[in-house]
């Protein structure tokens, strides 16, 4: 039987109490309750809920089938996407792929995925672009409208450079589409292109997109066992339908930080040991960050990676204001053995770990900092992960999409929705002058005299 991922939150109870957490054991159940009766705040956004369970092998293969003829056709696939539309995708490739894996010879029907759709750095378009003059690259567009700035923008360019470099037909084969099933114009141009394309579910928000087609082709294009994605999500969709609060993980993770929330710890700190986890700690900050502020609300996410940034955020958080808690990932088991050896002259001090596993000072290095951050006053919340693998990540990611759904709901805010994401595209297509836009670009106009 396979392990699960488990939250140890022992050493919050120094800062809050086990009977006030023991307090929101109900609370939290009642809002994991409205999550699964649809009856609360942003019921039309719940398709995630249960997707692990009803992904289906046809779905899958189909999939897998399209990553195929692009990993035969492409030597480099560009994901075009912004948000949820690109950031799941690339947390799950980069935790998976070898650290150095841009600097080695391209391994034989597994094209490079970078990425663009995410910026509007004209320095990065055209260096990409130019980067793509001599490769023979396909493109994944990722948007449900097909209007979203930043992405159309680069898909634009992108679907010309293609065509012109490859030529309408090699261009349509390995053009794939993801998107709405019937309307907007991404809609519109795969389907008078001819391209391969697939649904964007109207009820999956773009942050709980990842175990979708959003995700999962990207994924298996860069080589990746989707399968044991869906089978790591489907597994902890059925721990956290726990009614247990104590075996239920995404129960206790979303009342432990809404009591430290309740005693003024208004940033969590994610934390990781493993630096191939960097973009995952993106997904997570995209994730909660646009689910829970709102309102004048919500835990800031921030992210470090340890111990890289115990030289330089290090000191903040062992003695900088006290209004932070950590959660840390913990990577059980690397997928990987070394050693460190013995040195005749020890010049650098270093023999007492000679024959230890560099992991086993990482693990010290994790230990030494949780006892140091909490003695320093910050609550830290312990989230262990057996191994780095597919079926591992499918759990952490359902584990947090489910916390988060229940922590938003504790807080009172409806965790589906982004109303503050809009503010800033209406001055810019204001300033922009885009049609429809007058009166706001009149007021935006007086506004900088």
């Amino acid at each position: 039987m396979k392990k699960s991922i488990k939250i140890d939150y022992s050493k919050v109870l120094g800062f809050v109490p086990q009977s006030t957490i023991d307090g929101y054991a109900t609370p939290a159940m009642e809002c994991m309750k409205q999550l699964e009766n649809g009856t609360g705040k942003g019921n039309d956004f719940l398709g995630w809920l249960h997707l692990p369970s009803s992904v289906s092998a046809e779905l899958l293969q189909s999939i897998k089938q399209t990553a195929k003829v692009l990993q035969e056709n492409c030597e480099v696939v560009v994901v075009a996407g912004i948000g949820g539309s690109y950031l799941g995708a690339r947390a799950v490739i980069e935790a998976l792929s070898d650290s150095f894996v841009a600097l080695k010879e391209r391994q034989a029907g597994v094209p490079s995925i970078v990425y663009a759709g995410h910026n509007i750095s004209e320095d990065y378009l055209f260096e990409l672009q130019s980067f793509l003059k001599s490769k023979k690259f396909g493109v994944i567009n990722i948007s449900k409208s097909g209007t979203t700035t930043e992405t159309a923008m680069a898909f634009r360019l992108l679907k010309k450079q293609c065509e012109e470099q490859r030529g309408k037909e090699m261009a349509k084969k390995v053009i794939v589409a993801i998107t709405d099933a019937s309307k907007g114009a991404a809609r519109t141009t795969a389907d008078k292109e001819g391209y391969t394309s697939y649904i964007i579910p109207d009820n999956v928000g773009g942050r709980y997109s990842v175990l979708t087609p959003v995700g999962l082709l990207p994924i298996a294009i860069a080589g990746f066992d989707i399968d044991n994605i869906i089978q790591g999500a489907k597994e902890m969709e059925c721990i956290c339908a726990s009614q247990s609060f104590a075996e239920n993980p995404a129960l206790t993770y979303a009342a432990v930080r809404n009591a430290l929330y309740a005693e003024k710890k208004n940033i969590e700190i994610l934390v990781n040991y493993h630096p191939k986890l960097a973009y995952f700690m993106e997904w997570w900050k995209q994730l909660y960050g646009e689910s829970e502020g709102k309102e004048n609300k919500g835990i800031f996410p921030s992210s470090v990676n340890f111990s890289t940034d115990l030289h330089s955020m290090g000191q903040w958080i062992q003695e900088g204001e006290r209004t932070i808690f950590e959660t840390v990932l913990s990577i059980e088991e690397t997928n990987r053995e070394l050693r460190v050896p013995s040195d005749e002259e020890n010049l650098d001090g270093l023999n007492f770990l000679a024959g230890k596993r560099v992991d086993e000072v990482n693990k010290m290095a994790e230990l030494g900092t949780q006892i140091a951050h909490v003695d320093g006053g910050v609550p830290n919340i312990r989230i262990s992960v057996p191994q780095l693998n597919e079926f591992y990540l499918g759990q952490l990611i359902y584990f947090f999409e489910k916390a988060c759904g229940i922590s938003g709901y504790l807080l009172g805010v409806n965790p589906f929705d982004q109303p503050g994401v809009e503010a800033y595209k209406k001055n810019m297509f204001a300033l922009l002058n885009k049609p429809g836009y007058e009166k706001e670009s009149a007021a935006i106009q007086e506004r900088l005299k």
